[in-house]
């Protein structure tokens, strides 16, 4: 995927292109999240997530 020249000459981008690229290419999204109180951990939270598009072309 080739991603140069494609910004309009104002540098902005319409969010559609932009969705279209990032599931296009995937997305992978990670976080931890961490309850604590007084220091002592009591809740956590591991999310992974992985966001792609399934083309015709692939599926076979």
């Amino acid at each position: 995927m080739t991603v140069a020249g494609a910004r309009p000459a104002g540098g902005q981008i319409a969010l559609v292109d932009l969705l279209d690229r990032l599931l296009g290419a995937g997305v992978v999204l990670s976080g931890d999240i961490v309850v604590s109180l007084a220091g002592v951990d009591l809740v956590e939270i591991r999310l992974h997530a992985l966001i792609r598009s399934i083309r015709a072309e692939e599926q076979r």
